[in-house]
């Protein structure tokens, strides 16, 4: 991090002395740990707040997911890979029975956990004998170099249990609703990196609401926080681009290649939410060989989604919404903290409520905010 860079943009954030309270949201969850671990919230003038969005994927990943991978873990002789955040993530079953992926490896299931796609193909390689099934979850940035894998050639015992996500429909449907909650938006980098600056164009045109994407140094998170800023003051509304190091006009045209060829857009399911319009990746027709749905129909129990929201008590999805600070949940460093998390958005290391707890915002009687969305 360059100190000078982001003294200065910082600097230019007071010069403007904007007068009316700006809400703006951050919708990548590495953007919310840039801001959590270098303080950024308690340097900026008091009337500007930043609100944590949905860019969390395990925290919006449909519970019956979950729980789907728990149960062919547990009752199918396979090993089951996850991306490593995965496995703490509880679904809604009594305290009987198993809660988490973590909970059934101790349980005597093969469960591992992994950092990429080339271990799952490394594992299915190594165990010829043997079913691996891959839960894929989460956002475009992940997903495409699950698409790249599959587009190059799956192992025959290798099976995707797919559940990737698109970030932009999210803040699409918040847009579109009566109360956003926002007056302006930071859009994730990689991202950006991998669609395009033209995915998040709909923000400025249609809404007219100014948007900046940023990457995850302190300097480059301050600079699309004044651009934002700056625009709201200025009334000139456009999308600016403050990760141009990385984030190209028309993103990475290998990555959405594979993405487009190996999957198709659908409706999805967001925990806590409820089904956002294509916001969802599944594997194409063609890949139906390898597709866990399919191959594993037995599984399919469509009441999970009737029972497949956030526990009780937990509002992880108004975290996720922007709607509440995570203070601000009725179970926040009580019944859940990280080492016992009772909701996603304390399991994930990019979960707000992890990381406000991590940052030290801990007791919510303090200083406390008032709702975001209000």
């Amino acid at each position: 991090m360059s100190l000078s860079k982001a003294k200065h943009w910082l600097q230019k954030i007071h010069d403007l002395d904007i007068k009316e309270n700006v809400k703006i949201m951050n919708v990548c969850g590495g953007h919310e740990r840039t801001i959590s671990n270098t303080g950024i919230r308690s340097v900026l003038p008091q009337n500007i707040e930043l609100i944590p969005g949905p860019g969390c994927p395990v925290c919006i990943c449909p519970e019956e997911d979950i729980y789907l991978a728990i149960q062919l873990g547990l009752n199918e002789d396979v090993i089951l890979i996850a991306f490593g955040d995965m496995l703490r993530v509880p679904v809604n079953v009594s305290k009987k029975q198993v809660r988490s992926l973590e909970q059934a490896r101790a349980n005597g299931a093969d469960i591992r956990p992994i950092a990429s796609p080339i271990e799952a193909v490394s594992i299915a390689n190594s165990n010829p004998d043997k079913k691996i099934i891959f839960f894929a979850a989460g956002f475009e940035t992940t997903t495409a170099p699950v698409a790249a894998m599959i587009a190059e050639g799956l192992p025959e015992n290798l099976f995707i249990l797919l559940s990737g996500r698109l970030t932009w429909p999210a803040i699409a449907m918040l847009l579109e609703s009566s109360q956003p909650g926002f007056d302006a938006l930071i859009a994730p980098g990689h991202v950006s990196a991998v669609m395009g600056p033209e995915e998040w164009q709909f923000v400025a045109d249609k809404h007219h609401i100014p948007l900046a994407i940023a990457g995850f140094e302190a300097e480059s998170m301050l600079a699309a926080l004044y651009s934002v800023l700056r625009q709201k003051h200025q009334h000139r509304i456009f999308t600016d681009n403050c990760y141009r190091e990385v984030v190209y006009e028309g993103g990475n045209i290998t990555a959405k290649r594979f993405l487009n060829t190996t999957m198709n857009i659908v409706d999805s399911n967001w925990r806590g939410i409820g089904i956002i319009p294509e916001s969802g990746f599944s594997l194409r027709a063609e890949y139906a060989n390898h597709d866990v749905r399919r191959q594993f129909r037995n599984y399919s129990d469509d009441s999970r989604r009737r029972i497949g929201e956030m526990p009780p008590g937990c509002d992880c999805a108004k975290v996720v919404l922007g709607k509440l600070y995570p203070e601000q949940c009725r179970l926040y460093g009580t019944a859940c903290k990280p080492e016992t998390p009772i909701g996603p958005c304390m399991v994930s290391d990019e979960g707000a409520c992890h990381l406000w707890w991590n940052s030290r915002r801990r007791d919510s009687s303090i200083n406390e905010p008032a709702e975001p969305g209000a």
